[in-house]
């Protein structure tokens, strides 16, 4: 993979310090504004990018980029992947893939014509530990209840209620809660359960955005909260409960260090099937080989999972009242 990286923020950073590991994947250009070349230059400097662009046509029409990943602030994310699509180039896009579903249909469509990749980067779906969990569903029994508390105070918080608005915070900008954190358990549990039957959203807004809210999903027999919060703190953790037992997570479903299983009878065991200690190394190593391989059914899978997410993250946010973009 031959990769142009657009953008040179906070993800991009934490990008650099582990795609090393992956010899396969080649650091063509980053791609920024012109307030941000200096920095641009320092990543070049420390991590090897092969060229610095202010200009994305310049990335687009270059023939040695064959993939773009773009990690850009959410409201940019469907007309540069789209821009990107339409220059016959693979893309990368980081989560939220897009601020509303018909959106990301766009892009499924074009990426299908133009038969280029496009894939989402959302770091759960790719985990081992994440696929260890769904092999264990079966030794807690039923599923009845799913709880997932991605709940963490903003740095950017107080200045929001001062009347600095940052993209974060910028319902222009596709802020907000769920699509900032909370995305991250929608991800996490529909990959376990599928699409649910009912979708609320109870929101405390500020400002036109959701700083924190309860979303919830209704599967008949089966009933899911996932809340996230940008304005107040708490245990990060996820419970799965069965009528023979539990599945514990503690921390974000972001990264799934590990998880607990227990049973009726309080034995529990602890599994950690990790492979790198950096949460985006596995979905790259993937993202490698779906592009390389041209493996469009795998793609496939992964933009009908992103798609059906979509669906939720619309009614969520319609449900509450609030509107991006």
């Amino acid at each position: 993979m031959k990769l142009a990286i657009i953008g040179a923020g906070m993800v991009v950073n934490d990008f650099l310090t582990m795609i090393g590991d992956v010899p396969e994947i080649q650091l063509e250009a980053i791609v920024g504004t012109e307030r941000s070349i200096d920095k641009m230059k320092n990543l070049k400097s420390k991590y090897g990018i092969r060229q610095v662009l202010t200009n994305y046509e310049d990335c687009l029409e270059n023939k040695s980029i064959d993939t773009v990943y773009i990690a850009l602030p959410n409201h940019l994310h469907f007309s540069f992947a789209k821009q990107a699509i339409l220059n016959k180039k693979n893309v990368i896009c980081e989560k939220p893939f897009t601020l509303n579903l018909v959106e990301m249909k766009e892009l499924k469509e074009l990426a299908l014509k133009n038969k280029v990749m496009l894939l989402e980067a959302i770091t759960n779906q790719y985990l081992t530990n994440y696929r260890k969990i769904k092999e264990s569903l079966k030794d807690i029994g039923t599923i009845k209840l799913i709880e997932c508390n991605y709940s963490q105070y903003s740095s950017r918080y107080d200045a929001f209620k001062k009347g600095e608005v940052l993209p974060t915070f910028n319902p222009k900008m596709g802020g907000g809660a769920l699509m900032d954190i909370n995305i991250y358990n929608i991800h996490f549990v529909m990959g376990l359960l599928g699409e649910p039957k009912e979708v609320s959203y109870l929101a405390n807004i500020e400002k036109g955005i959701d700083t924190s809210g309860i979303l919830s999903l209704d599967y008949g027999d089966k009933k899911v909260v996932c809340i996230g919060a940008k304005d107040s703190t708490a245990p990060i953790r996820t419970i799965i409960q069965g009528d023979k037992g539990a599945i514990i997570i503690e921390g974000p479903t972001s990264t799934i260090e590990r998880f607990t299983i227990i049973d009726h009878q309080n034995k529990s065991e602890v599994i950690d099937s990790r492979v790198h200690a950096h949460r985006m190394y596995e979905e790259f190593t993937e993202f490698e080989r779906i592009i390389r391989e041209s493996d469009f059914e795998a793609m496939t899978q992964h933009l009908d999972h992103s798609e059906m997410v979509m669906s939720v993250v619309d009614k969520g946010l319609k449900s509450a009242g609030i509107i991006l973009g």
